[in-house]
């Protein structure tokens, strides 16, 4: 499963970056306002730092203007993935899109219909909200097994991105499902690594190391 990085933060893109933690990047409004960055700008740099694909979503809602937005922002770099809404205007900017070569990301995707519909319309990632139907008491990992259950019937190519990933648990049942790639806080990716037994046993380990004066070099 391939890690997304779901922040606009480009000091915490670049630590996790470092680590090979990075296989994309996913941005939206609320990201780029709580960054306090230009989206072009942001985008831009990002996009410099991460080999790849990086989400950068139109704000408009509209065909005309969306398809415009989108244009734009597929020229910041190669490794831009536009990211749309699941409207009629969004599926048809990205036929328009994916029909030009440009990765698309279809954002907001609450049901297996929705995501069927990005398919034939040649999104190359489908981005379901896990989060945001746990919220409804609605288990958002029953999505992303429907959505992998018709995908693999059809050998279709769009790649499912769980998306509101809010908990390591979210990480490890989207994994085990089949998702194609899970975006995540960087928060949620470091948290992964937690556990109070490797804790307890790293500090058992150091106490008996340093009864035994032990050192290698």
């Amino acid at each position: 499963m391939k890690f997304f990085v779901d922040t606009a933060d480009i000091d915490a893109i670049r630590e996790l970056n470092d680590l090979g933690m990075v296989d994309g990047v996913t941005t939206n409004p609320s990201l780029i306002l709580k960054s306090g960055r230009d989206i072009i700008e942001a985008t831009k740099e990002i996009c410099d730092l991460v080999d790849g694909p990086v989400s950068a979503e139109v704000v408009a809602t509209d065909f005309d203007q969306m398809l415009k937005e989108g244009e734009h922002l597929a020229t910041i770099a190669p490794n831009v993935c536009v990211k749309v809404p699941l409207t009629w205007a969004g599926l048809k900017v990205c036929k328009i899109l994916s029909g030009k070569g440009t990765k698309v990301n279809v954002t907001l995707c609450f049901s297996a219909n929705q995501a069927l519909l990005a398919a034939k319309a040649g999104a190359t990632f489908i981005s379901p909200f896990i989060g945001r139907l746990d919220d409804l008491n609605i288990d958002g990992m029953d999505l992303i097994g429907d959505i992998r259950t018709i995908y693999d019937n059809y050998d279709i190519s769009t790649e499912i991105l769980a998306a509101s990933i809010r908990s390591p648990n979210h990480m490890k049942d989207a994994a085990l499902i089949g998702a194609d790639v899970a975006t995540a806080p960087p928060g949620v990716i470091k948290n992964m690594i937690n556990h109070p037994l490797t804790a307890s046993g790293l500090a058992q380990f150091v106490k008996d190391a340093d009864e035994a004066g032990i050192k290698i070099v």
